[in-house]
């Protein structure tokens, strides 16, 4: 590079020792500076070498690349795939491209972010992401299934509906699928109310969850009627783990947001029916919690209640009235031990995997229903805590809604 510096003349009539000679120095510097530091900076940056942020092979499994010449640590946090726990380590090539393999993966859709040097960051060269509670994340789809898969069948829509809440004197967000045709149909359909889990938010069971897939699909197949499924956000603010959380006054909030505020103004803007027999809940995890808090507060209002890996929320493992669970009984005991509660009740649905660690508060809440006379269904299927789980439990648990 050949810099051309034109130095700065000053005419001025003093001696050797004026100051201003001193000053026409030190401008030629500043300018000679300057002119430098424009000649660095309009050297654009070296361009990251060509790749593919995220590549299938067979079986398959998924390789996660991504570009940080200067991270020294790189880890693939992507806790729903199998094999990765706590994190995978990648591994930093020679043209700084981090990389790492997975084992096999299930079909369905999946989260993940990279913990460079500890800070999460979202793959620049994905656009697809899916929103929780606190942040967001990008997101794949792994295809092979015929229930997740986009297929070429006639679709719903999915709507972010906001609404001011009178309850909590703010404006929230929920999201409600349509199905197919309800834009030009007058018909009246069945609602039902799809709940997320702790941490998780409005936005997750439409993306993640592939709910409006499933439904999509399972209307094409005529498996499940068509339907307005409605899935709020069961987090009142923001929520953390730990001492000192929140949960049970969130927990309180929301169940006085979904009834004074959530269905009146679905019953009121959608074509949905309010009949009982019209009129499903289901939830997993902390909005497992919901559903039963819910139900068992209004259990005339629902014929089918669902609840995926979850239970009353410190219930005694032996189903016993004694532990944490004993005020949540208490409080719905009017409803536990009124028979006439039960008629018109069609479905009380659990369903929880072995390795859960919800397990025990699922199989104590189903004891706890069998003792005063209550007629769950209860599936203790494979799996933990994740949307591995959650998506086939929905394909399972919609099939029996409103036939």
């Amino acid at each position: 590079m050949l810099l051309i510096h034109r130095p700065i003349a000053l005419s001025f009539k003093a001696n050797q020792n004026s100051p201003f000679r001193f000053l026409a120095i030190a401008l030629s510097l500043i300018a000679l500076t300057a002119l430098l530091s424009g000649e660095l900076q309009a050297q654009p940056p070296a361009p990251p070498p060509a790749f593919a942020s995220v590549e299938f092979s067979q079986d398959p499994k998924i390789t996660f690349r991504i570009y940080a010449p200067e991270a020294r640590r790189i880890v693939l946090n992507a806790g729903d795939i199998p094999g990765t726990n706590r994190g995978l380590e990648m591994k930093k090539g020679e043209n700084g491209v981090w990389e790492v393999q997975t084992q096999g993966v299930p079909a369905g859709a999946y989260r993940y972010q990279f913990m460079v040097d500890g800070l999460a960051v979202l793959d620049p060269r994905n656009s697809k992401t899916s929103e929780s509670n606190g942040n967001a994340w990008s997101m794949i789809q792994v295809p092979g299934s015929p229930w997740f898969d986009m297929r070429d069948v006639p679709h719903g829509a999915v709507s972010e509906i906001f609404y001011q809440s009178k309850t909590l004197q703010r404006s929230r967000r929920l999201h409600v699928y349509t199905p197919p045709g309800y834009e030009s149909s007058t018909a009246t359909y069945p609602v039902f109310y799809l709940l997320h889990g702790a941490f998780d938010c409005d936005d997750s069971w439409s993306t993640v969850g592939q709910a409006n897939a499933i439904f999509d699909n399972l209307i094409a197949e005529d498996k499940i009627v068509p339907m307005v499924v409605v899935m709020p956000a069961g987090h009142t603010g923001a929520f953390g783990a730990g001492p000192g959380n929140n949960f049970e006054s969130q927990m309180k909030e929301f169940a006085e947001d979904f009834r004074k505020d959530i269905r009146p103004m679905i019953e009121s803007r959608y074509r949905v029916s309010n009949e009982r027999k019209d009129r499903a809940i289901a939830g997993l995890s902390m909005g497992g919690a919901h559903t039963l808090d819910i139900a068992f507060t209004d259990i005339q209002d629902f014929a089918y209640v669902g609840v995926f890996s979850s239970g009353i929320f410190g219930i005694d493992r032996s189903g016993t009235d004694s532990g944490p669970g004993a005020a949540w009984i208490a409080a719905h005991s009017k409803c536990l031990e009124d028979a006439s509660q039960k008629e018109g009740l069609k479905s009380l649905w659990f369903a929880t995997g072995k390795e859960d660690f919800l397990l025990g508060a699922t199989q104590a809440t189903v004891k706890m229903l069998e003792d005063r006379g209550w007629n769950p269904t209860y599936h203790e299927t494979d799996g933990g805590h994740t949307w591995l789980k959650w998506r086939d439990y929905l394909v399972e648990y919609s099939q029996l809604l409103f036939r």
